[in-house]
């Protein structure tokens, strides 16, 4: 069995959609290994990156899959690909073993639409399986302290580069 440490990262994109008042969608994920406590459930949608799939598309692709949104413009992007790795301990846990963490593409949307869009229970018309149990438009610069820690590196770099967009 290869290291931890040895594994690949999970291409990822990261999705800020921002509302006419400048807060940003954040969802309560529905569990996962990597979530331990109840205040660090939550975080914006986010996908894996398919072999040869555009970035941004994978963006909207997986915005729709986990939302239904798909009213959406275009913002901006971290020029950078943003990378965490998840602790060792839950590891094997995640992704199945095959991963040591992800390299994130960020995209910031402004979301177009009515609030009634959004269908966390039964997302992408039905045929997705929910990823959150609740979700809220949020304040982007408190998005680092409702995350698990170990990906607040990344959210507080997501946070920097889209700080411009947080503005009704």
């Amino acid at each position: 069995m290869p290291s931890h440490e040895s594994l690949p990262y999970r291409p990822c994109a990261g999705i800020a959609v921002f509302n006419a008042e400048g807060k940003v969608f954040i969802g309560r994920r529905l569990g996962g290994p990597e979530h331990t406590d109840d205040i660090h459930a939550w975080q914006l949608p986010q996908g894996g990156i398919d072999p040869g799939e555009d970035t941004y598309r994978a963006a909207l692709r997986e915005l729709y899959e986990e939302t239904s949104i798909r009213s959406v413009q275009k913002l901006g992007e971290v020029p950078e690909w943003l990378t965490y790795d998840i602790p060792a301990e839950i590891g094997g846990h995640a992704w199945r073993g095959r991963y040591r963490g992800q390299t994130q593409k960020w995209y910031a949307l402004r979301f177009t639409g009515d609030d009634s869009e959004i269908n966390i229970v039964e997302p992408g018309g039905g045929r997705h399986k929910p990823e959150f149990v609740a979700w809220r438009w949020e304040k982007l610069e408190k998005t680092p302290e409702l995350v698990v820690p170990f990906k607040k590196p990344v959210y507080d770099r997501m946070v920097r580069a889209f700080a411009e967009y947080a503005k009704p």
